[in-house]
């Protein structure tokens, strides 16, 4: 039998083989997608990290849709960015500091940790060769096996006590940022046939302002400020969201952390996670070629109810950028977000663009109920208007989702560390039901 033919008879086996009937999950009450009927995330543990915020449970049953919140160890994210604007300051760091500890640092604390950070942004000489050599044109792939050659250079990287958990989460905070801009530089010089640059990263710059300076040297004070903030927003989202569960999950064993982050890298890599943003950007561009007035409600609604009924665009019947598992009426993210957003759009030049992108968020919404009458209250998200921001700061796509990564990074070792020193941690093991009869086996002579 011929190789290829085998792979493809397996394949068509699997078919069979992986279907299961839809009625089955109701019948043994099981929870697809760890989701329960009405859409909310079934309950598997506790945390005192984030608190993520979208509905009411109606006494006696049922949900009632609010304006979204988010929590930072009980800290509203509103006060707290609405805090660093109004100062023009970058926050990142004091968010990281808040999250990994518990609570709010003073000044001298927050000067400490800024140049405990800076003191472990340079990466070791052979992770930068490694990086080099590596080849790939996923950023993510090549961010998750340096991660992985961390462990080759940590001498205590299986020790889970308090004190090296700590050590190695901040170490992972200052390296993602290097990590990042190398691997693009490099993936820029490889494949887009441009000069190799590798910056070091400055001592006094925050960790935004160090990203933009190693990825591409020139920013505005504005540039570096937005992408503080996108930093702040998407630094922790609950222990629910799918690569932070990955996290605990992994981290529950008690392997060592590079592998517990490795995971959860893995687990961002996806479209349904982390890489929303660029199918927003993408979706925003073929909008703007594909309507030819940017003003017209009329237009933008008959379009959308087109991509809602499968017609036009990808015909995959969603507006990305759209609903949120949790947010129902909206998104502070995407709120906050929108703020610096309008700002930087004034600073390039592209207030039209900007001007549509709000439009099409308002119909976007307002179609999507009529076409789906169902009921459900949807806002928009934050990835719909963060690819336009990265876009505008002038940073590639291949870089999206590793910037995701770069904030998530703080909300991934919180939970890690939070899952392996809690008095009542196990090995997370939840049961799935077999749903297939017991055979006989049938000895090979007679198949």
């Amino acid at each position: 039998m011929k190789k290829e033919y085998l792979i493809y008879k397996l394949s068509e086996e699997m078919k069979e083989a992986t279907r299961i009937d839809n009625e089955l999950f109701p019948k043994f009450d099981v929870k697809r997608g760890l989701r329960n009927e009405d859409g909310t995330g079934v309950l598997v543990g506790l945390t005192k990290i984030g608190n993520v915020v979208g509905y009411e449970r109606i006494p006696g049953g049922g949900l009632k849709p609010i304006p979204g919140k988010l929590f930072y160890r009980g800290y509203d994210v509103e006060d707290i960015s609405h805090a660093i604007i109004k100062e023009k300051r970058f926050g990142f760091e004091e968010v990281a500091y808040l999250l990994l500890s518990g609570r709010l640092p003073d000044k001298e604390e927050l000067l400490s940790f800024r140049e405990l950070i800076n003191d472990n942004m340079p990466l070791e000489q052979k992770t930068k060769m490694n990086i080099i050599e590596l080849e790939g044109n996923n950023i993510m792939n090549i961010l998750s096996r340096s991660v992985l050659e961390m462990y080759r250079f940590d001498a205590n990287a299986d020790d889970t006590s308090r004190d090296n958990l700590m050590r190695q989460s901040i170490e992972l905070i200052s390296k993602f940022p290097t990590i990042i801009a190398y691997a693009y530089n490099m993936l820029r010089h490889a494949t887009f046939g441009r000069s190799l640059h590798i910056r070091h990263p400055q001592e006094k710059l925050s960790i935004a302002e160090n990203f933009l300076y190693m990825l591409k040297r020139n920013y505005t004070e504005l540039d570096a400020r937005t992408l503080d903030l996108l930093l702040i927003l998407q630094a922790e989202h609950g222990g629910g969201n799918n690569s932070t569960f990955t996290v605990r999950v992994t981290s529950s064993t008690g392997t060592d952390t590079y592998s517990a982050i490795a995971a959860g890298i893995g687990s961002l890599k996806g479209p349904l996670h982390g890489g929303a943003n660029i199918q927003v950007a993408d979706m925003f561009q073929h909008l703007k070629e594909n309507i030819k007035d940017w003003t017209s409600v009329d237009e933008i609604d008959t379009y959308f109810t087109r991509m809602l009924n499968k017609e036009v665009y990808n015909k995959s019947g969603l507006i990305y950028g759209i609903g949120h598992a949790v947010y129902t009426i909206s998104d502070p993210r995407a709120l906050l977000l929108k703020e610096l957003a309008r700002d930087l759009a004034r600073e390039k030049g592209r207030e039209s663009e900007f001007a549509f992108l709000e439009l099409l968020e308002e119909r976007a919404i307002a179609t999507f109920g009529r076409v789906k009458n169902n009921g459900k209250t949807v806002s928009s998200n934050i990835d719909f208007y963060s690819g336009f921001v990265y876009e505008m700061i002038g940073l590639p796509q291949e870089i999206f989702t590793p910037l995701f990564a770069m904030a998530r990074i703080v909300g991934w070792c919180a939970h890690r560390n939070e899952e392996l020193t809690f008095e009542g941690k196990r090995i997370i093991r939840p049961a799935y039901k077999n749903v297939l009869d017991d055979l006989p086996y049938i000895p090979i002579k007679k198949r």
